[in-house]
């Protein structure tokens, strides 16, 4: 009797649909692209709006509580969240999403950034000493930074890892034929007709030829 009942939960086990991911955006950016990768397969909660300033969040309860239940945490990185994110870590004592961990991803860690300061000082006002932050401006670093996070979701949920290959792909060929349209639109303003993550955008090396 044992015996049968051991084997009856093992094959439930195996029979129950996986669980989606709880995913923790930090910035709508980055939910929509896990939104995107994920489909059905995820859960996503984005910790902040398009109207808010990602430098200044307050480290609410209910964003603790969140991130303590997440299994994946998908945020810019470039020290964009210094002010919030590692309180928000420190409170929800997850071990799945600590830095390091595979539960813990920063999309600026994907990408070469722009702008590092070669010298740090408080005269200049606030100076992020990665380099520029604000990636999301550049869909250059989106078609970089999707790939990467496919493969994170895939190696947490393996039983999905063929959906988020399948979704990853088809979004990565929607996101080069916008740009292949975005670049005959911008045809007739010249050769530096794309400033991305540049601040002033006053040289054509930092934008598209």
């Amino acid at each position: 009797m044992i015996r049968f009942l051991s084997a009856a939960l093992a094959l439930a086990m195996m029979s129950a649909p996986a669980r989606a991911l709880d995913i923790f955006a930090c910035e709508p950016e980055w939910g929509a692209l896990v939104t995107e990768l994920g489909g059905d397969d995820v859960n996503v909660f984005t910790a902040t709006t398009a109207r808010q300033d990602p430098h200044q969040i307050q480290a609410r309860p209910a964003l603790i509580s969140r991130l303590r239940a997440a299994d994946l945490v998908v945020c810019t990185g470039a020290e964009l969240e210094t002010g919030w994110l590692p309180v928000l870590l420190r409170q929800g004592a997850n071990a799945r999403v600590q830095p390091g961990a595979p539960g813990y991803f920063e999309a600026a860690a994907q990408i070469r950034l722009l702008e590092i300061p070669t010298r740090l000082d408080r005269a200049d006002g606030d100076v992020h000493a990665a380099g520029n932050p604000h990636i999301q401006t550049d869909p250059r670093n989106i078609a970089l930074i999707a790939p990467a996070l496919a493969r994170r979701l895939a190696e947490l949920d393996p039983a999905h890892a063929e959906g988020y290959a399948r979704r990853d792909a088809a979004f990565r060929l929607r996101l080069d034929q916008a740009m292949a349209r975005w670049h005959s639109l911008a045809a007739p303003c010249g050769a530096c007709r794309w400033r991305c993550c540049t601040g002033n955008g006053s040289t054509c090396s930092t934008g598209w030829a």
